[in-house]
């Protein structure tokens, strides 16, 4: 690691006061190696806050209206485990000290805390979280996208991306699809998971030919408290090594699971792979809206038939409404067939919007390879329908480097703006 004095560190302020929150910044603004990275007035706040901006010390009050500070250091050491936590309190009693240390602080400081010691302890702890960090990025796996004959054109960091298989219209080809690109993104180097968010009627268990011991219900009713060793007793596992989770067993099942539990099981997934796929059903429902709200790549499935084309642009008009970034889109046609009819270049200038990939007609090896419960990347793979899907795992892999790097510029040019002040 570099040495201390050339390495931020980021601090969080958590208090219900204003004035202790405006105080707290006051003491650490002229030490150049310590940048405030955000004031949250409550616990919910502060978790939420921490999952954005992952500080390395966390300076918690813990007396707070909605969340105490110990309840919220619980949480907050799971979503951010390299975080480190001083609780402050004007009571210094030994039991707040116990149950602050038992919830995973790492300091206990009374209030209001002197300048010296303050930034003392939080360069103290910066060391330990910084070490923590590098950890965690060492035992994270790197994605490596594969450019043109192989040669690798970059990696991308820890954290993994969302990519979302959806389609206005049911019957397009979804769950194919979904399958075959979380087939072809698992490797070693990027472990890949597979998420059947098509609560009611999911079929990707059915299609790697898995028995679903397990559900999606199992880790929505922990959704708020998933720990890596639970889930990894909750997913299934294909022989390629593909970890999936299954939808719920019965449609009725399905109810029981909300939006929130959606968003906290794939931001928990993101967290500990590579890439996470999900497959969703055609219904434009608060599960849906979830997954979009984490979506990294929205893959977008048609037909080159009249109805499919008319929900199509159904779609793209409430993603408009929705404000969806157009750059995360990745729009494909399938069962591409020149006796439809209709080409690629006619639904693009339909629906004003570019056809990033195509894959042709081929009801029989995609119905065998279904009914066998064989994606095409593993039993078929000199099959056009094949060779489409090849191209479309390169394209995509492509857009995810370029939005990465793009990232890593807005970062950089926030760093040295904020450092030049």
């Amino acid at each position: 690691m570099t040495d201390n004095a050339e390495v931020m560190i980021r601090v969080l302020i958590v208090d219900d006061i204003a004035e202790t929150r405006e105080n707290i910044r006051k003491l650490l603004q002229f030490e150049s190696d310590v940048v405030v990275v955000g004031a949250a007035r409550t616990g919910i706040e502060a978790i939420e806050m921490a999952r954005e901006t992952e500080p390395d010390v966390v300076i918690m009050d813990i007396n707070m209206p909605d969340m105490d500070g110990i309840t919220a250091t619980e949480e907050l050491v799971r979503d951010v485990p390299f975080a480190q936590i001083v609780m402050l309190s004007v009571n210094n009693d030994a039991d707040y000290v116990r149950r602050a240390m038992r919830a995973g602080a790492r300091d206990f400081l009374a209030k209001p805390p002197s300048a010296d010691e303050l930034i003392s302890t939080i360069r103290a702890l910066s060391v330990f979280a910084h070490e923590h960090k590098d950890k965690l990025s060492q035992s994270l796996p790197s994605v490596v996208v594969q450019g043109p004959g192989g040669g690798q054109t970059g990696s991308l960091r820890p954290e993994g991306k969302v990519m979302v298989v959806y389609s206005a219209k049911g019957g397009v080809g979804c769950s194919m699809l979904a399958t075959n690109i979380a087939v072809g993104l698992d490797t070693a180097d990027t472990p890949t998971v597979l998420v059947d968010a098509a609560l009611q009627f999911g079929d990707v268990a059915v299609s790697l030919n898995l028995q679903a011991k397990n559900s999606f219900i199992d880790l929505a009713s922990r959704a708020e408290e998933l720990d890596a060793e639970f889930v990894d007793e909750v997913l299934l596992r294909h022989s390629t090594g593909l970890r999936v989770l299954a939808a719920p067993p019965r449609p009725e099942v399905a109810d029981e699971v909300t939006a929130s539990q959606v968003r906290n099981v794939i931001q928990f997934l993101k967290r500990n792979f590579a890439y996470v796929v999900v497959d969703t059903s055609s219904n434009m429902d608060d599960i849906t809206l979830a997954v979009l709200d984490v979506a990294d790549l929205l893959i977008t499935i048609a037909t080159p038939e009249i109805p499919s084309i008319k929900d199509t642009r159904l779609l793209f008009d409430l993603l408009g409404v929705l404000e969806f970034p157009k750059e995360r889109l990745f729009f494909v046609l399938n069962k591409m067939d020149k006796r439809s009819g209709i080409s690629s270049d006619a639904v693009s200038e339909n629906l004003k919007c570019t056809v990033d990939a195509e894959i042709p007609l081929d009801e029989r090896a995609i119905t065998t390879s279904i009914n066998r419960g064989s994606p095409l990347l593993l039993s078929d793979k000199g099959q056009p329908a094949a060779k489409s899907i090849f191209s479309i795992l390169s394209s995509i892999k492509e857009r995810v480097l370029i939005d990465v790097l793009d990232e890593e510029e807005e970062i950089e040019a926030e760093r040295t703006g904020l450092f030049s002040r």
